[in-house]
């Protein structure tokens, strides 16, 4: 696995993450065909461009797109 891979994977997760729904771990990795380790850093590729927001429930881990308000 390449960053390139990982900047596609990346792409892949943001499109199913733009219904501004919440998404489980498990349903984002069913729906992507990506391994763990695959949606791993595809989320951390997210995670550090401040793209997603990641929650943490009991044992679930859940993952939405996050909303940046940038004022100029």
């Amino acid at each position: 696995m390449d960053k390139n891979e990982i900047g596609l994977n990346a792409g892949k997760i943001w499109q199913l993450l733009n219904d501004y729904t919440r998404w489980s771990y498990d349903s984002l990795k069913r729906n992507s065909g990506l391994k763990d380790k695959e949606l791993g850093a595809a989320l951390g590729w997210l995670a550090r461009e401040d793209k997603i927001e990641i929650h943490q429930e009991e044992d679930e881990l859940y993952v939405s797109l996050g909303v940046n308000v940038y004022i100029g």
